[in-house]
């Protein structure tokens, strides 16, 4: 596949990647079918299958169960791939804990470098819990990622946020934001086309609205946007994301 660059940064992404949630987490999801947890042969298949077919961004989180933990062990050409997790959210006995603050956020970067085998990470985005402005405006957490860029922890930051007035805010700071947008969501346009003046990268979350898209007629329309960077989407099955890519590279010769 082709490449777009994001952002003002040196990351060149696969205009479709892949999101790790199902290999680390089946309790409290909204899908609407239950899975079981695959295999570690199974993960094993399925991450560096993703990277044979051209895939070379994974999106994953600490609130994503095992996930960050099974890339770490289990990706066994992690220099293939570009890797973006977040902070400000963790899944502990069932539920989401969130914890915005500078000695939290560090906790969670140190947790995940170690989990995913890297010195430095290479995307952080803050996990919203819903409330993008005052998290944005009442705890610290964008100065303790933007120190932690300084001193080399972590390559590029930004916001994955649920509402336009978040992502709009982090247009101020951010490398990158990422936002749900697709053919019955379009509320973040016109924040797509700001952050493409900014320079801030963007990535796109649910681009087959939690898979009630038709995969065809969704990755087009996102590609056909070019401010868009990357779409982040999930399964388990490789035969799926194999046919998803097809989709998508039907569309760049067209």
């Amino acid at each position: 596949m082709d490449r777009r660059r994001l952002g003002r940064t040196a990351f060149q992404l696969s205009p479709i990647g892949f999101g790790a949630f199902k290999i680390g987490r089946n309790q409290g999801i909204k899908y609407a079918q239950e899975y079981e947890l695959p295999t570690d042969a199974e993960v094993s298949r399925l991450l560096n299958g993703v990277l044979d077919l051209g895939v070379n961004y994974i999106d994953t989180a600490p609130a994503y169960g095992l996930s960050e933990e099974r890339i770490g062990r289990l990706l066994t050409r992690p220099d293939e791939a570009v890797i973006s997790t977040k902070a400000g959210e963790t899944f502990v006995d069932g539920r989401s804990v969130f914890d915005f603050s500078p000695t939290g956020v560090r906790k969670s970067i140190d947790r995940s470098r170690r989990l995913l085998l890297r010195e430095a990470l290479d995307i952080v985005f803050i996990h919203s819990s819903g409330d993008d402005l005052a998290i944005l405006n009442e705890t610290d957490v964008v100065a303790a990622l933007q120190t932690m860029r300084e001193v080399g922890l972590i390559k590029a930051i930004g916001f994955s946020g649920k509402t336009v007035e978040g992502a709009r805010h982090a247009l101020e700071w951010a490398d990158a934001i990422m936002v749900e947008y697709h053919i019955n969501d379009q509320s973040h346009a016109a924040v797509i086309d700001e952050a493409a003046q900014r320079e801030v990268g963007v990535v796109v979350k649910k681009p087959l609205a939690s898979g009630h898209l038709p995969p065809e007629k969704a990755i087009e329309f996102i590609l056909r946007n070019t401010h868009i960077t990357s779409m982040v989407i999930g399964g388990l099955d490789l035969n799926h994301i194999r046919s998803n890519i097809a989709i998508a590279e039907r569309f760049s010769t067209s």
